[in-house]
C-alpha cells in the first residue's frame, strides 16, 4: 500500500509533518483519530467528500474524479502526504493517483488480511465491506497474495456505511444492517472478522454482539497511522504546530459533520464547507 520500501526503519522525526486524508465521508475520521494518537504534534487536514457518499456503489471514473479533486484540495491547503483513508477509493483509484502525482507520498487502506490470518484459529475468516471494494481487482489480488488455504468469506454490506454517515452507530436501522450482514458470517463459522470500510470501526462495538464474543475483529486504523508515523522522517521538516491543528472540510453539511466529529473525536477541531470541489 505504500510508496516506499516498508522493509527499511527511517530514523524518528521532530518536525510537525502536515498530513491529509479524504474519504468519501466520515469513516476516514476513525483513522484520523488514530493519527492524531500517533502522531500528536501534526496538522491534520481532514476531506469529506459526504455529498456523494459512499463511494462503495459509485461508477470507479466517478470515484477516481473525486478522489482528484479532494487530493488537489488538501494538496492546495499544504498537505504534504495523502491518506486515502476510503478502502473502495484505494481499491479503485489509488494506483492511478500515484501514476498521476509521482512527487505525493499517497498511503492507501485496504482489508486487513494478513493480521487476520495470524488471529485466526480454525482459518474461516470474513470480510465485511462495500461492493465496490469486494470486486475490485485490487483486493482480489490482495486475497490471492493472502488466502492460501484458509475459507475466506467475503460479506458485503449494502447500506451500512450510507447508514453510519449519520454518525449514529446505535440506531435501529444501523442495528437491522449489521443483523443482516453479520448472521451469514455466523453460518460461516467465521472465528475473524475484517472490518473492511472506514465507517465500520465507529460500529465495531455492534458487530463484535451480532458476531459474539469468540470472533476478533480487524480494523487497519491504528496499523495506517503507524505506518504514516514511519514515513514522516521523509518529509521536509516543518514548523512545529503549538497546538496541532485539525482542520475538516465536507461537501455535505458542515454542521452535520462538526456534530458527527464531536462524538468520535477526542480533540479539538474546526470545519469548514468544501467549497468548489
Amino acid at each position: 500500500m505504500l510508496p516506499l520500501d516498508t522493509d527499511r526503519n527511517p530514523p524518528p522525526s521532530t518536525a510537525a509533518p502536515c498530513i491529509g486524508v479524504f474519504d468519501s465521508g466520515v469513516g476516514g475520521l476513525s483513522v484520523l483519530r488514530a493519527l492524531r494518537r500517533q502522531l500528536p504534534q501534526a496538522e491534520l487536514l481532514y476531506a469529506a467528500d459526504s455529498a456523494h457518499a459512499p463511494y462503495g456503489e459509485r461508477d470507479p471514473a466517478f470515484i477516481l474524479a473525486r478522489c482528484e479533486s479532494l487530493l488537489a484540495h488538501l494538496r492546495r491547503a499544504g498537505a504534504q502526504m495523502i491518506v486515502v483513508a476510503c478502502n473502495t477509493a484505494t481499491a479503485v483509484a489509488i494506483e492511478a493517483l500515484r501514476n498521476a502525482h509521482p512527487d505525493l507520498m499517497l498511503v492507501g487502506v485496504e482489508p486487513g488480511l494478513k493480521p487476520a490470518l495470524a488471529l485466526s484459529r480454525n482459518r474461516r475468516i470474513g470480510v465485511m465491506a462495500t461492493q465496490g471494494t469486494l470486486a475490485s481487482a485490487r483486493f482480489l489480488r490482495l486475497a490471492e497474495a493472502h488466502t492460501a488455504g484458509i475459507h475466506l468469506h467475503l460479506q458485503p454490506c449494502p447500506g451500512l456505511a450510507q447508514a453510519l454517515e449519520t454518525g449514529n452507530a446505535d440506531s435501529a436501522e444501523v442495528g437491522e444492517l449489521i443483523a443482516r450482514h453479520t448472521t451469514p458470517l455466523r453460518n460461516a463459522g467465521v472465528d475473524t472478522v475484517v472490518l473492511g470500510c472506514t465507517h465500520y470501526p465507529f460500529a465495531a462495538h455492534r458487530i463484535a454482539e451480532a458476531l459474539g464474543s469468540t470472533v476478533a475483529l480487524v480494523d487497519t486504523s491504528e496499523a495506517v497511522a503507524r505506518q504514516v508515523q514511519r514515513l514522516t522522517s521523509a518529509l521536509p521538516s516543518q514548523k512545529a504546530a503549538a497546538p496541532a491543528q485539525t482542520s475538516l472540510w465536507t461537501s455535505g453539511d458542515p454542521a452535520q459533520l462538526a456534530h458527527i466529529a464531536a462524538r468520535w473525536l477526542d480533540f479539538e477541531f474546526n470545519v469548514q464547507r468544501l467549497a468548489g470541489v
